[in-house]
């Protein structure tokens, strides 16, 4: 059995943790070595390399629908913090750098966030969509991923088009998602916003003459003694934009999801571990 933490013993004292880790988050970003991207234009850049969209309402969230259009309020908020910022050669981006300034633009409402692997609402909640997206623009592009932080449990069925695992879970004051361009191209996030979908674009300076794609393989779904896990491995396609000629096939990431809303029994393999 997991051991408590001090602020599920004593959850008066969360508050106070919170303040807590926020200032030492910041100030050892502001104490780093990194050059944060903060330039932004409303121009973007001559070449978009990629784009992708995001359905905002998920119906098979279990929860009142109010806190889906919360959470489509709250996704506004966040991407004006972000909406056409330039990452320059050697500049780190940094989800939580601009997103701290996001109620500036309106008061947060709640919307559901994963919470010690429970589903719950809370103020600001649904953000990881944006850093989910973020994260899927960012593995098209030669950026560096320098932090990210996969969910350790999925409570609501996916939807969409992005591949089981590739997400991208933050927490201020303790996880964020970073990039480095470690190229000399300059690159550009652009967000734009319609009825049913957020979509993000990611421009740069300079054609580019590669193109990437993300694939799922292996993917498993194991009941074990502590409950349901997906395991999946994802890997990266590079080919040469032109021939189409391989490049490069690269394993990414392996993942461990625990799975915690009921799938269909015929595709679960018992398995002890």
């Amino acid at each position: 059995m997991r051991r408590k933490r001090l602020t599920e013993r004593f959850p008066f004292l969360l508050p106070l943790r919170k303040l807590q880790r926020k200032i030492f988050f910041y100030l050892k970003m502001k104490l780093d070595s990194n050059d944060y991207a903060r330039e932004k234009s409303d121009e973007p850049l001559a070449y978009k390399i990629f784009t992708a969209s995001s359905r905002m309402i998920n119906p098979n969230s279990g929860f009142d629908l109010e806190y889906q259009i919360n959470k489509v309020h709250n996704l506004k908020l966040v991407a004006k913090t972000m909406d056409g910022i330039i990452i320059r050669p050697n500049e780190v981006f940094s989800f939580w750098m601009l997103a701290r300034e996001a109620e500036k633009y309106g008061e947060y409402k709640e919307g559901l966030t994963l919470v010690n692997d429970k589903t719950i609402p809370l103020k600001g909640g649904g953000l990881c969509q944006i850093s989910n997206l973020l994260f899927w623009l960012f593995l098209h592009t030669p950026l560096s991923i320098i932090e990210r932080h996969p969910h350790s449990s999925e409570t609501i069925p996916r939807q969409g088009e992005i591949p089981p695992g590739v997400d991208a879970t933050i927490s201020e004051g303790w996880k964020d998602l970073k990039v480095k361009n470690e190229t000399q191209n300059s690159y550009q996030i652009i967000f734009e916003f319609d009825d049913e979908f957020i979509h993000g674009s990611i421009y740069s300076d300079k054609a580019t003459d590669v193109s990437y794609a993300l694939v799922s393989e292996n993917l498993m779904y194991a009941k074990e003694e502590d409950g349901l896990f997906r395991y999946n491995e994802i890997y990266r396609i590079e080919r040469d934009k032109m021939s189409q000629l391989l490049l490069k096939k690269e394993l990414l990431f392996k993942n461990r999801t625990e799975i915690k809303y009921q799938i269909s029994e015929e595709i679960i393999e018992r398995r002890a571990i």
